[in-house]
């Protein structure tokens, strides 16, 4: 099983940045893709996740309207385009694969598969 992302880096604030997750080795359709970030000291928190069976997605209430969760179903890639970003944003993005979309809202990092993470910091 293997997700990799890529596509974070620094950004000033009220900047965008397109994060990518790339997935392989394990059937998707069965899982649930999504975004999560992880701050210093702080849980890793769900940010968005997407059903690739039926579209059905989450968004964060922190991130709702600023980040638009995408799906290459071709390229099994999934994308966070994030808008108008805040420092607060600042965190390592981790690209996970869980069974529902109930675990994006109760994170728990033993199960399901994680990608490396990206680092994104916004500068205020």
């Amino acid at each position: 099983e293997q997700l990799v992302e890529s596509g974070g880096g620094l950004v000033q604030a009220g900047g965008s940045l397109r994060l990518t997750c790339s997935v392989s080795g394990f059937p998707v359709a069965k899982y649930i893709i999504g975004w999560f970030r992880q701050a210093p000291g702080k849980e890793r928190e769900g940010v968005s996740c997407m059903s690739p069976v039926d579209g059905g997605t989450y968004y964060a209430a922190s991130v709702k309207d600023r980040v638009t969760i995408s799906h290459d179903n071709a390229k099994d890639t999934w994308y966070l385009e994030m808008n108008n970003l805040k420092p607060e944003d600042t965190a390592v993005y981790y690209c996970g694969a869980k069974k529902k979309l109930e675990d994006c809202i109760v994170v728990d990092t033993t199960r399901g598969f994680w990608g490396q993470g990206t680092q994104v910091t916004v500068s205020s």
